[in-house]
């Protein structure tokens, strides 16, 4: 992940996405090997023809996909998560190797699957790879680059009932189910999650309704302050925490706005924070009442912007005994850094 920090006004694709530095092209022609098609459980043949609307129109599923490209940034989770391998992806921005990711290590194909750009969705890319079924809910795609995409495969994109970049996981997997004939399995696995973190805020009565400040940041950029409008406030939200509205650029001068119950910062080691004098004088750092997720090339930071049904129950063994530590309101219990 970038440590400059995403400008959602002014970028086309949040820098804050995080994905898989390098990986191979896409291969093109008509031949392709059977092991990388969509293999696993076998969806029920009634569940077709599907159709979803979505934000640019109507997605037309006539039969189980068999060759599944992803062109979202977290999109390939939510696929594996319903047992389906993509035969195309695209390419994270960033130094994640997401080809490791532990929370999907069980999952993961032994050969690197090809991608479909990074910053862009590479269409020609896409068309090599011969889909019949592109998922695209992360993907911050706009009308011209779906009508491209949708000539070439049915294509699921967002619904036009979220901000780009904030359709909810539940929502996600749930649609990613649909398309894929699998909506038994995407239900049991939102009702599966859902159960986890019910039981984390059972067990931490106390983040209900506690201010949580999620600080997007990095080594010699700014600070940038997230909101509801961002998937990975998420997380915290569904454990109780409250977030502001809208996500928010931090001046220097205004590091005030970092004082909440909590402060999660996304990017700092414990090295870098204690480097930052003018944010480690605030209360919230001073008190011992902040986490820090690490850096962007970590696992941490890393599951926290895939916000998956695979990543969040690594992130709620993870996260949560630190979130807990930094809550307690007690100024001597040692937060663990994580990374």
């Amino acid at each position: 992940m970038p440590t400059n920090l995403p400008r959602p006004a002014r970028l086309a694709v949040p820098l804050a996405v995080l994905v898989l530095s390098g990986g191979l092209t896409a291969c093109g022609g008509a031949e392709h090997d059977d092991a990388a098609s969509a293999a696993g459980p076998s969806s029920s043949s009634d569940a077709f023809p599907v159709t979803i609307e979505n934000r640019f129109g109507t997605t037309e599923i006539p039969a189980e996909p068999q060759r599944v490209v992803t062109v979202g940034f977290n999109d390939q989770d939510f696929v594996l998560a319903l047992g389906v391998t993509p035969v195309g992806e695209r390419q994270l921005l960033g130094d994640y190797d997401a080809t490791s990711r532990p929370w999907a290590e069980d999952l993961l194909p032994a050969e690197d699957v090809p991608t479909v750009g990074s910053d862009e969705i590479d269409v020609e890319a896409v068309a090599a790879l011969e889909p019949d079924l592109i998922v695209g809910v992360y993907s911050f795609m706009d009308e011209a680059v779906y009508d491209q995409l949708s000539g070439i495969a049915p294509t699921l994109a967002q619904t036009d009932e979220y901000a780009d970049g904030a359709t909810p996981w539940q929502e996600q997997t749930l649609l990613t189910g649909r398309a894929l004939g699998r909506e038994d399995e995407a239900q049991q696995l939102v009702d599966d999650v859902e159960g986890r973190f019910r039981q984390a805020v059972e067990e931490n009565p106390g983040f209900s309704g506690s201010s949580i400040a999620v600080d997007l940041t990095g080594v010699g950029s700014g600070h940038y302050l997230l909101g509801a409008d961002d998937l990975r406030t998420q997380f915290f939200t569904d454990l109780g925490f409250t977030v502001p509205d809208a996500s928010t650029d931090v001046s220097q001068e205004r590091l005030d706005l970092l004082e909440a119950d909590v402060l999660a910062v996304n990017g700092y080691d414990r090295d870098d924070a204690d480097a930052d004098t003018l944010l480690s004088a605030l209360d919230v750092v001073t008190e011992d009442r902040t986490v820090l997720l690490g850096g962007y090339s970590g696992d941490v930071s890393a599951a926290l912007g895939f916000g998956s049904p695979l990543s969040l129950p690594y992130l709620l063994d993870e996260v949560v005994p630190a979130l807990a530590a930094a809550g307690d309101g007690d100024p001597s219990t040692e937060v663990p850094a994580l990374g």
